[in-house]
């Protein structure tokens, strides 16, 4: 599914096909599909691996090059080895740390293995089929309240229910978006149980890390 058809599937549910007089315009309907798109990136992101490459003596890595990033999942040092072997790593700002006994002795490929956000164009998805009607919700979910928020205070010809009709209708819409959303990222969190994590300390009896 491209970016057309999304639309269009977005404005069949929000009974918006009268290209004569929509209620809302293209690039505003693109809007809320991108918005319902970042957030789901953020729990269900696109899988993505991209190999770089260590500076000896130095245990820092930069992932500025990493475009459309949204969380490391795992770090692979070093990279070629049966099983894998993952290390534990720490993040700060666009700098990677490999928490490593010892830094690498050259230059190494580190393959980081990370979630990006999905594209959703003219021309292309990096979207499952399973998810697009999750996406087509939350847009309309968006463009429902916002349009609502809009028309509150406006004379409509529909009457004066409208605005509180399709506040109510968004709500729902967007409680129901929510929910699938929450479901996504419960299953996103078993997939990576056995891969490292960000660093965080341990337990301690006699240090306090803080909340």
């Amino acid at each position: 599914m491209n970016l057309s058809e999304m639309r269009t599937r977005v404005r069949r549910d929000l009974k918006d096909e009268d290209a004569a007089a929509y209620r809302w315009s293209d690039s505003e309907i693109d809007r809320h599909i991108d918005h319902a798109l970042r957030d789901l990136s953020g729990v269900a992101p696109l899988p993505a691996k991209a190999t770089l490459t260590t500076t000896a003596g130095s245990r820092d890595i930069s992932i500025g090059a990493l475009a459309n990033l949204v969380a490391i999942e795992a770090v692979e040092y070093p990279s070629g080895l049966y099983p894998p072997s993952y290390v534990p790593y720490s993040l700060w700002g666009a700098t990677l740390s490999l928490l490593t006994d010892s830094p690498p002795p050259g230059a190494e490929g580190v393959n980081i293995y990370y979630g990006k956000l999905h594209t959703l164009d003219a021309t292309t998805s990096t979207l499952p089929a399973a998810l697009e009607d999750l996406v087509a919700i939350g847009a309309e979910a968006y463009a429902a309240i916002e349009w609502a928020s809009f028309a509150s205070n406006r004379v409509n010809v529909g009457g004066v229910g409208v605005a509180e009709s399709y506040l109510a209708w968004g709500q729902e819409r967007l409680a129901a978006f929510q929910e699938r959303l929450g479901s996504q990222g419960k299953n996103a969190a078993i997939r990576l149980r056995h891969l490292y994590r960000p660093h965080e300390p341990g337990p301690s009896q006699s240090t306090d890390w803080g909340p």
